[in-house]
């Protein structure tokens, strides 16, 4: 599930009062929350004073707790023809010290399940504000459906008698409404980091993950570009299901920071996409060292600070994850001139080989290997467009814009494979996609042309 977390005034100083956990466990006030806040929260009996690191092993105690209580408050009530047990886990948790976690589908969901819980909580403080000392030998709530010794209250505050909670809960109608429900998109409940994300490839893998229902935090150097391209994406998807961020993936520290908030903010990661790269180009041909030095570092060493951060998140929370880089054709298909990009693709490749036999069992790293992708590639401004198409004497007119000199170029490229097709940058996040599902869940340590057909890099 996605997370959301809320530290509000009141939350705060609900968690943090003597008498919580024992309102925790009345439930909630409202029938029309159930479905979503289930009959009671998660409360962590921890003290905030205590070791934090023991509070990792205390949250597994409880939820294995909870779940098991959960069940027994099934079986207890439910009838021949109740519907089947819902998932077990809490929906709310509730941590001293800490606040309010809550969980669903998506972030939107997550959040209105937290707000939900808020109410009951202002519910709670308003009866136990109003507590006269003596509970009443009749409660204005008891009726024929359920007599005063059915009810429980603590401080003023009655909770609706456990069985007609689940009668409540577990309601024919309700359950057929849950039934009508649009089935879930191929990437919902996914987390997708998209570095890169901001331009070409990126930005078209973004917006088809959106597309599929997939959280995504799109991230650029261009902190500006990501963010604009994450709130055209959100106008779309929804604001909360698509982030914009920037990070330099050459600085570990940076990933780091970036990662630890994308956990705060959804709960985890799910898919980590990484698209940037550089080509060094010069009006000579000639690549200075610094230029070399520069193409490794981007297009190697920052591939693996990015998976290494990321490892640390994937691995503790021991779930299925995928993880797509960028290779390129260039990696088997030598040219002249473009010796520092090609070695550092090369290199790309191999170490997705390497880090699938370290990141095994559930964590699945793949990559894709297009051949050149001119359209939105920021990898082609308009001197290097121009350089080559004087490389291969194409003809153009110098009066033309950017784009339909990329796109003279795309067609002659298209030419030398052997479908005659230009690679879009859509063609690529379809494939980046592919490899980032379920449906490629046997799939490790294996580079996904999306060339067009070249024979010269066909597998050797």
């Amino acid at each position: 599930m996605i997370g959301h977390y809320c530290d509000l005034p009141e939350v705060l100083r609900f968690v943090n009062s003597a008498e919580a956990e024992a309102l925790a466990r009345q439930g909630t006030s409202c029938p029309d929350h159930f479905v979503r806040t289930k009959i009671r929260p998660l409360f962590v009996a921890w003290n905030p004073a205590g070791d934090p690191g023991k509070l990792p092993g205390l949250i597994e105690e409880s939820l294995s707790s909870y779940r098991e209580e959960y069940r027994s408050y099934y079986e207890k009530f439910a009838a021949a023809d109740s519907p089947a047990m819902r998932d077990p886990n809490p929906t709310v948790v509730l941590i001293p010290g800490v606040g309010m976690f809550s969980f669903s589908k998506s972030k939107f969901e997550a959040r209105i399940t937290g707000e939900f819980y808020t109410n009951a909580i202002h519910v709670m403080e308003g009866a136990t504000a109003l507590d006269g000392g003596e509970r009443p030998a009749t409660l204005p709530q008891a009726g024929p459906a359920a007599t005063t010794d059915a009810f429980s209250v603590h401080h003023n505050y009655v909770a609706l008698p456990p069985a007609e909670a689940f009668r409540i809960e577990y309601w024919r109608l309700e359950e057929a409404k849950l039934h009508r429900q649009p089935a879930e998109k191929e990437f919902s409940r996914h987390v997708m980091v998209v570095v890169g994300g901001a331009h070409g490839i990126g930005k078209a893998t973004a917006a088809a993950a959106a597309a599929r229902g997939a959280h995504v935090v799109i991230c650029d150097r261009d902190e500006t570009a990501a963010r604009e391209t994450a709130a055209a994406l959100g106008a779309k998807a929804g604001q909360e299901a698509v982030t914009g961020a920037g990070v330099d993936i050459r600085d570990r520290q940076g990933i780091r920071a970036l990662l630890e908030d994308i956990v705060a903010k959804y709960g985890g990661i799910d898919v980590v996409v990484n698209t940037a790269a550089m080509f060094a180009s010069s009006p000579d041909g000639v690549v200075r060292d610094e230029q070399w030095s520069a193409t490794l570092d981007l297009n190697v060493t920052a591939n693996f600070l990015l998976i290494d951060e990321a490892r640390s998140i994937l691995e503790k929370q021991k779930l299925p994850a995928a993880i797509v880089l960028t290779s390129s054709a260039n990696a088997v298909v030598p040219k002249r001139g473009s010796e520092a990009y090609d070695v550092s693709k090369a290199a790309l490749s191999h170490l997705v080989r390497e880090l699938a036999i370290s990141l095994a069992p559930a964590i699945r790293i793949n990559a894709i290997s297009p051949a050149t992708v001119v359209k939105g590639s920021t990898m082609f401004p308009r001197d290097r467009v121009i350089a080559s198409l004087r490389k291969y004497g194409i003809a153009f007119d110098e009066g033309k814009t950017d784009e339909q000199l990329r796109t003279k170029l795309s067609d002659f490229y298209a030419q030398r494979n052997l479908t005659r097709t230009s690679i879009d940058p859509n063609d690529c996040a379809e494939a980046i996609l592919h490899l980032a599902s379920p449906r490629t869940r046997c799939t490790t340590g294996h580079i996904f042309p999306v060339d067009g057909g070249l024979p010269e890099a066909f597998l050797r």
